[in-house]
């Protein structure tokens, strides 16, 4: 007797994608529709959050209307709808969870609530079906920074975060002070390909062992004191090593913090999530260190890096598993915290 599928329809409006997918069996991918805000904040430098909320309920709708029907299902037809309810923009977080009740009372399907720093993490389960827990998990993005040990699908450990800005909002003001388009991370990246990494030496903070919290303030004010003096002194600071040199500061602490993490934690496997992920030096720097460690390393593409619905679908999938359904009281935390 082969086993009922299970079709979790998704949302995801926790900043600035206004995102709804339809996943099967938490690990298939049959829609992933992402209606982003990037050319609507490009001009403000980044998020404003009333502009946002205002756009996702513009866009809610016809977002999920697109991907069941790219993945050829009725509403009728899916099991559950799972939606993120924090952390995130308050606002934001509203219109997708107002949008999922509506879905799920119309069709009196199960609701589930979806921590958005879990959804990050399981994005490699619908990049590599072969992963499982135990692991470690390196989430770094625009709005967190943190170290979780995964035990279980439904078991997580903090082991620590940033203290104050986040490594992929420092990205994103460095690059502003630069006169980068947002979002930054990307355009920091793309310089430093042409800068020299050891021009100019950062702070590196929190880099005692034993220490698995993070801290990029005083970096960025580091960076942005060099631009400064150098503005002072009617001198044309090289922006392609300030890119490098910066970004080299940032990699090597999230490095050498997750190595590790993942040696205390007794664990083979590391999965990076979050936008950050995408950065190519993040990528093969951490690759190459932790394969010489003797750690698998998984990297989710860029598609399932940033926000986006997919992931939440796939959370929502292993806790529809264990029972871990809402009720339509449920309300957006934006300060929520890994269960």
């Amino acid at each position: 007797m082969s086993k009922e599928k299970v079709f979790i329809l998704a949302l995801e409006t926790s900043c600035d994608e206004t995102s709804a997918s339809v996943v099967v069996d938490g690990r298939e991918i049959l829609s992933n529709v992402i209606s982003s805000q990037v050319p609507v904040h490009r001009k403000f430098g980044g998020v404003v959050p009333e502009i946002a909320s205002r756009k996702h309920i513009e866009n809610v709708i016809p977002v999920v209307d697109k991907a069941l029907s790219i993945a050829g299902v009725t509403l009728q037809e899916v099991t559950a709808v799972g939606v993120t309810y924090g952390p995130g923009l308050v606002g934001a977080l509203l219109v997708g969870i107002a949008a999922a009740k509506a879905l799920a009372f119309a069709v009196q399907k199960p609701l589930i609530g979806v921590n958005h720093l879990e959804g990050h993490i399981f994005a490699n389960f619908l990049a590599y079906r072969e992963l499982e827990p135990p692991f470690l998990a390196l989430v770094v993005s625009g709005g967190h920074t943190s170290l979780v040990h995964v035990k279980e699908y439904n078991q997580f450990q903090l082991l620590g975060q940033t203290r104050d800005d986040a490594a992929g909002e420092a990205f994103d003001k460095v690059a502003r002070v630069m006169g980068l388009p947002y979002p930054g991370g990307p355009q920091i990246d793309k310089l430093a390909l042409l800068g020299n990494p050891t021009a100019i030496h950062f702070p590196r903070a929190l880099s005692t062992p034993g220490s698995h919290e993070f801290s990029f303030s005083g970096l960025k004010s580091a960076v942005l004191n060099h631009l400064n003096h150098a503005a002072q002194h009617k001198e044309e600071a090289n922006h392609a090593d300030v890119a490098a040199s910066f970004q080299a500061a940032v990699v090597e602490v999230l490095v050498a913090k997750t190595l590790e993490a993942a040696q205390e934690c007794c664990v083979d496997k590391i999965v990076v999530s979050g936008g950050v992920a995408a950065n190519s030096c993040l990528q093969s720097t951490l690759s190459q260190q932790a394969v010489n460690a003797g750690y698998s390393v998984y990297f989710p593409p860029p598609v399932l890096c940033t926000d986006n619905a997919a992931m939440i679908a796939s959370r929502a999938y292993y806790k529809y598993l264990s029972g871990f359904t809402a009720d339509l009281h449920l309300n957006a935390v934006p300060g929520l915290k890994l269960q």
